[in-house]
């Protein structure tokens, strides 16, 4: 079986990288627009509604112009952008966040892309707090750093260019950035995390830090029984891994170049403090790695076929 899929955006930075995971794969087609006819919304709306499959690449606005344009009950949809990821009809595109996860997006005609910090951020507390470990109504902290392709194709040229910005830096400072929503609808929290991202001045790759004061919560959880949750959660993931931290130290680069997703759970036994922390590749699991597996979900083809673990 061949599908034809069309990525909006292909030019882009998550574009271009799901076209490489995608390449020389025979059972996929891509339709390609030439430049000249990119942005025209005529042969975008015949390349949306020819596709079996329409991975969407683009700003919010521009993602959710792209869904009106497909007039057919046919094509399926998964979105990379911020536009889809808390909207009724829309299945949260993470397979590994819940039982039964994997199968409603194999079902599903449209799926949202998780966005890279949400996913190190809900990959750490969902387990706990799915197991009891930790309460609903505690008001989570979240500290990430990314790599500064997370910024797209602006701050990349921002980076790269004669006067590049400090070797990192902190930013949403009012406490009000796009993914905090996402993050806690799907963590299924009472309260919105305070989250604390920034950037810094390497290419690839992510840290996701949610410290806990274990101590403080009613079921007084070890450090051991967090990392058993998680163990058991994950357990049968080809893509999500939990390891023993190596060392004190851990770099933004553990695992930038791959599409998997790593978890630690690392702090002071004798105090109780846990510093639970995720590394991932920004544009690998944290996106166009993420949207592969979805697409090969969706398809009914191997999960993984095209990643890099």
């Amino acid at each position: 079986m061949t599908i034809n899929v069309f990525i909006d955006g292909a030019a882009g930075t998550t574009g271009l990288e799901i076209r490489e995971r995608l390449a020389g794969r025979g059972e996929i087609t891509l339709i390609e627009l030439p430049d000249a006819k990119r942005k025209s919304a005529k042969a975008r709306a015949e390349a949306l509604n020819a596709a079996d499959f329409v991975i969407l690449c683009l700003p919010d606005d521009a993602a959710r112009e792209a869904v009106a344009l497909i007039d057919n009950d046919r094509t399926r949809v998964i979105d990379a952008s911020t536009a889809h990821r808390v909207a009724d009809g829309w299945t949260y595109g993470f397979p590994e966040l819940e039982p039964g996860q994997q199968a409603a997006i194999a079902e599903a005609m449209r799926v949202s892309n998780p966005g890279c910090y949400p996913t190190g951020f809900l990959a750490l507390v969902r387990p706990l707090i799915r197991a009891g470990l930790v309460p609903v109504d505690w008001t989570f902290a979240v500290n990430a750093i990314s790599g500064y392709s997370g910024g797209g194709k602006s701050m990349i040229a921002e980076f790269q260019g004669p006067n590049p910005p400090p070797a990192a830096r902190v930013y949403a400072l009012g406490l009000a950035h796009k993914h905090v929503a996402e993050m806690q609808k799907h963590a299924r929290v009472e309260h919105a995390p305070i989250f604390m991202p920034s950037v810094a001045n390497t290419y690839r790759g992510m840290i996701v830090e949610v410290p806990l004061p274990l101590p403080q919560f009613v079921r007084r959880p070890t450090l051991a029984a967090c990392e058993a949750a998680l163990r058991d959660a994950y357990k049968d993931s080809p893509i999500v891994r939990v390891v023993e931290p190596d060392g004190d130290t851990i770099a933004i680069e553990a695992d930038a170049e791959t599409d998997r997703l790593t978890l630690r759970v690392c702090g002071n036994t004798e105090t109780g403090q846990a510093r639970l922390i995720a590394t991932l590749d920004n544009l690998g699991k944290g996106a166009a790695g993420a949207a592969v597996q979805n697409l090969n979900i969706m398809a009914g083809l191997d999960p993984v076929a095209g990643l890099t673990l």
